[in-house]
């Protein structure tokens, strides 16, 4: 028999604020976590502003800091959301995980994770200079002035995208599977659908899955200003982001962490842990088309619903709700409503669909996990949140994207979809837990 697999603990840092409930109501009320960018000075680039975590200090979460005092912000950020998940869901960390009940061995982790290091022959030509044309000398002691402030030591090391998972399995102690993968703006869907996999699978009893990124910084934002991936909203920030609606022109680059407790039942109810969802289904494809590009037949996406829809068991008549992946650009929004009409024919025009993305910014490695954590809610509590700043509809785009304010719906059974670079598609499906 098939293993079930439950979420008994969720932990969020955001640009809306840290904590899931906090961030809910938030959403709810229609608020947003935009501002002009305050990690350096953007003030000439194309786009200004972004959706950054504020206020946020990693001694409100964790004891032991002293053993991650090199950690950068994605490790930190995703410290914070583990403690908050671990708490909810009854499991010791730091000192107190060494006299656990809990089996650490079969303790595991699966992060999505950012970009590594940067490229050092890049790095070369860019900033040490080359002798004469095609010379390959480095100015040994401008090299090494430049090095000790920026690359030697744990700082690089510190950049290694499995390293948040690293420091989460030093402060759960958990020596059970740690992963982490680099799926782009899929990733953290990715590490729960396969840490779901893995604990049905035996490998586990509990994984802690999610992601943590951030690219508000000088190269993150002009590479996606290069993509015309962003919008340039600058003078209305607050309704820059908006998803499906004919003038949008781009999301809003977010940073953050979403971390899931996921286990199996067994595990759970032996714990007397309260259950908040089933992760129900995962599916998972490939477009095989351009990297930056999604296929205009929407056939990666539509294959990752499809697999997600079987691996859960569910008729396509029993989807409620879809969260998507919503990223208010123009290509994204046209073809992610095309994916949802191949799989759902005429029914897609009965399934409210909604893109909180428009209020809590992209937060690309953990934007699906973060949306998941939404689904929880919404599933708790029996509302949809809303598509914000829905105004002139696309012609293009006819489906119900719930705009503008939260719908009350009971809820059995929703999908959360993500889609990267790379041509990534992870699917989700979760239920109710009955």
């Amino acid at each position: 028999m098939r293993k079930r697999i439950v979420i008994t603990g969720l932990g969020l840092v955001s640009p809306m604020g840290c904590g899931a409930e906090k961030v809910w109501k938030a959403i709810l009320d229609g608020e947003d976590g935009f501002n002009y960018i305050t990690r350096f000075d953007a003030s000439t680039f194309p786009t200004t502003f972004a959706a950054e975590v504020k206020d946020f200090s990693l001694e409100d979460y964790i004891n032991e800091t002293g053993a991650h005092k090199d950690a950068l912000n994605p490790t930190q950020f995703a410290l914070a959301a583990t403690a908050q998940a671990c708490r909810q869901a009854g499991i010791e960390i730091e000192q107190a995980a060494e006299n656990s009940s809990i089996d650490r061995s079969r303790l595991g982790i699966y992060m999505g994770s950012g970009e590594g290091p940067i490229d050092h022959e890049t790095f070369f030509a860019a900033i040490a200079g080359s002798a004469g044309e095609g010379g390959r000398e480095i100015d040994w002691q401008k090299w090494t002035n430049i090095t000790n402030q920026m690359m030697l030591g744990p700082r690089e090391i510190e950049q290694q995208p499995n390293i948040p998972a690293g420091h989460i399995s030093l402060m759960t102690r958990a020596r059970g599977p740690v992963r982490s993968c680099l799926t782009a703006c899929a990733a953290s869907s990715q590490a729960i659908g396969e840490a779901s996999l893995m604990l049905r699978r035996g490998r586990a009893d509990i994984m802690l899955a999610g992601g943590s990124h951030s690219m508000i910084h000088p190269l993150g934002v002009t590479g996606f200003n290069k993509l015309t991936a962003l919008s340039e909203r600058n003078d209305n920030i607050h309704t820059a982001s908006r998803p499906f609606t004919k003038d949008r022109d781009g999301f809003i680059i977010g940073e953050g962490s979403a971390v899931l407790v996921l286990e199996t039942l067994e595990s759970a109810k032996s714990r007397g842990a309260e259950i908040l969802a089933e992760i129900a289904g995962y599916g998972s494809s490939c477009d095989a088309f351009r990297v930056t590009d999604m296929h205009e037949d929407a056939r990666g996406g539509s294959a990752a619903i499809e697999q997600a829809l079987k691996d859960a068991g569910v008729g396509k008549e029993e989807i409620e709700y879809i969260n998507a992946h919503g990223t208010s650009t123009g290509e994204n929004d046209r073809i992610e409503t095309k994916a949802i009409k191949n799989v759902f024919g005429e029914m897609a025009y009965k399934i409210p669909v909604s893109s909180v993305k428009s209020m809590l910014g992209h937060l690309i490695g953990s934007a699906g996990a973060a949306e998941l954590i939404t689904c929880v809610m919404a599933l708790r509590d029996g509302i949809i949140p809303q598509t914000a700043n829905y105004g002139e509809p696309d012609p293009e785009l006819d489906l119900d994207y719930v705009p503008n304010k939260p719908r009350k719906k009971e809820l059995n059974c929703v999908m959360s979809e993500s889609f990267g670079f790379g041509g990534q598609n992870d699917v989700l499906v979760l239920k109710k837990f009955e």
